[in-house]
């Protein structure tokens, strides 16, 4: 069965506020800044459109992406939280988008296979709207793909809650897929996190 044609969202405008002032987004990933790696695994795993939100200019997250085909949305409020740039990254979706997918971009141990895995479990024919990313052991994590219908509640959220509520209202209409280990869930927001990682994982 061929995966859908769907969007996806990449959230990169965070400010890195406990990395003390090392940005996470420019840490190096399987030999590159992991914003790049990120935004070059949505291009191979989706046919659709990859949207990126971002600082605004001037910015270094702008460079490591500068060859991407990609739309870059600058987020001018993104200090408020997660919110600004949830509201800015749907308002970017093309007319007419029947579903997308939500995307965090500090989850270093998620994969082309995972993404591909959720895009595959989409059905818009089905009475399920959400079809979210979890842990093998079933906590829900990343990706999130959220059907057309939930697109205009995106135009209301505030803070940083990261649209919770929305996958809340939601959870008889949602969808567990279970990926590898703890792939879904892993993000590094310390240095502490990142030191721990790079031990684990000496080859990348």
């Amino acid at each position: 069965m061929s995966k859908p044609v769907l969007p996806i969202i990449l959230l990169a405008a965070g400010q890195s506020s406990r990395m003390k002032g090392r940005d996470k987004l420019l840490e190096q990933v399987d030999g590159m800044p992991l914003l790049r790696r990120q935004a070059m695994m949505a291009l191979a795993a989706h046919s659709g459109p990859v949207i990126v939100t971002l600082p605004v200019k001037p910015h270094p997250r702008y460079d490591v992406i500068a060859d991407l085909e990609i739309t870059r949305v600058p987020v001018p409020d993104a200090d408020e939280g997660m919110a600004a740039s949830l509201r800015r990254g749907f308002a970017a979706l093309p007319p007419n988008t029947p579903a997308a997918k939500l995307l965090l971009a500090d989850l270093p141990d998620l994969t082309i296979v995972d993404l591909k895995k959720c895009l595959q479990a989409v059905d818009l024919k089905s009475t399920n709207s959400i079809w979210r990313g979890a842990t093998s052991q079933g906590q829900p994590g990343h990706p999130i793909i959220f059907a057309a219908v939930h697109f205009a509640e995106f135009a209301k959220v505030t803070g940083d809650n990261g649209g919770r509520e929305i996958v809340a209202a939601a959870k008889d209409h949602s969808v567990l897929i279970p990926l590898s280990g703890q792939q879904a869930r892993r993000d590094l927001d310390t240095p502490e996190a990142w030191d721990k990682w790079r031990a684990e994982n000496p080859d990348r």
